[in-house]
């Protein structure tokens, strides 16, 4: 199928079973290796146990340890870890299956695994989600009507729905996926050891855009220190009237906030590019200089991006771009513009790709920033390599 044809059909509008969509398909990971991840610091991990555990459906959070899976049942549990990709460059690579969707709607790939019987209950996402089969069986039950609201079996750590009836029931194998638009009810079942892998979008609630932006403004206009004032104030026959003079000027501090649609438009790319469980990336052991990063880019090295890194850009109408990274952003004037659709695309930053650019003023400046900030990083192929 191709990518306009799925975004046209399904997208965010009924659920898809592709059947073999991955032939061949082999987990880069095996279950020893999530529960390791699940045990690192600053990764984010949850196990849940439906039975065998201290009560019904119980849930731990990360970072887990030894004795967490020495106590554990041999069937009906799950062990669940966030933003896999950010940690393991062969599942950042399957990333590259997504992007005929903008990269700012990625969130994360989260790697679960369960033996027989391991299920998080039925429940709703409030995104889209690719479910991957990536070892074992599992068996899918899903209900084909988005939940508006949803009613919670009560009293639970986790959050199952309390009625669901499913119309589909599939049991995927290694390399099969499963679409889901958001709030489709869906029930998945662990047939014997089983892992998926779960590539979820972003998709930012009003009231966190809202928030956002408008706390954004209060640092950035610098609002603590402007308060409501009103030197014209006059007498009015009622006290308790709030005049329509008073509404005008209050209107005027919101229009204030969001008149300038340039400021709106560069602090989405900040905020929806910002990692929202942790920062990976590594920086180097000492920082590189222009002059080093030129020579290496001309006679023996490729880029590469850091799997930790989010690259998205904003092309602004008088050339300038806005490359944001990570929550930050690089403003670029017309003249090097051109190396954020070059950094945010999905080609391979090789050799070929970047001499044509390296005698570009300020090309060097900003690819050397990146680089020292950990989003980019030196690969030496000499092979590659251009006189």
């Amino acid at each position: 199928m191709a990518p306009a044809d799925f975004l046209k059909e399904y997208w965010q509008k009924k659920p898809l079973l592709i059947r073999n969509a991955l032939p061949g398909f082999t987990s880069p990971l095996t279950p020893a290796d999530v529960a390791g991840l699940a045990c690192e610091e600053d990764v984010t991990a949850r196990l849940i146990i439906e039975k065998g555990g201290d009560y019904p459906w119980q849930l731990r959070h990360g970072p887990l340890d030894e004795s967490d899976f020495g106590s554990l049942p041999e069937t009906h549990w799950t062990l669940l870890v966030q933003e896999v990709d950010r940690l393991v460059p062969e599942v950042a690579a399957l990333l590259g299956l997504f992007r005929f969707i903008p990269n700012w709607r990625i969130d994360d790939v989260m790697v679960s695994y369960a033996p027989e019987g391991g299920s998080v209950g039925a429940h709703i996402d409030n995104y889209d989600v690719f479910l991957l089969q990536a070892l074992g069986k599992r068996r899918w039950q899903i209900n084909n009507t988005p939940v508006d609201d949803e009613v919670l079996v009560e009293d639970l750590d986790v959050r199952i729905l309390k009625d669901f009836t499913p119309d589909e029931d599939w049991v995927l194998s290694p390399g099969d996926v499963l679409y889901l638009p958001p709030r489709i009810a869906h029930y998945g079942v662990a047939l014997d050891d089983c892992m998926t892998f779960s590539i979820g979008f972003r998709a930012p609630s009003y009231e966190e855009l809202l928030s956002g932006y408008v706390m954004d403004a209060v640092v950035r206009l610098n609002l603590s220190d402007r308060r409501y004032s009103d030197p014209e104030l006059k007498p009015q026959n009622n006290p308790g009237e709030i005049s329509p003079a008073v509404l005008a000027k209050i209107r005027a501090v919101f229009d204030e906030l969001l008149r300038d649609t340039r400021q709106i438009d560069r602090w989405f790319g900040r905020f929806i590019t910002e990692p929202r469980r942790g920062v990976y990336q590594t920086t180097p052991d000492e920082p590189y200089t222009e002059t080093e990063v030129g020579d290496l880019l001309l006679h023996t090295a490729a880029l590469e991006r850091s799997i930790s890194a989010r690259f998205s850009y904003i092309q602004h109408a008088n050339g300038d771009a806005s490359l944001f990274v990570n929550g930050g952003e690089y403003y670029l004037e017309s003249d090097v513009a051109f190396v954020a659709p070059l950094l945010s695309g999905g080609e391979p930053l090789n050799a070929d790709a970047l001499h044509p650019f390296l005698r570009k003023e300020g090309f060097v400046r900003v690819i050397t920033e990146l680089i020292n900030e950990g989003f980019l990083e030196i690969s030496e192929v000499p092979e590659a390599g251009i006189e």
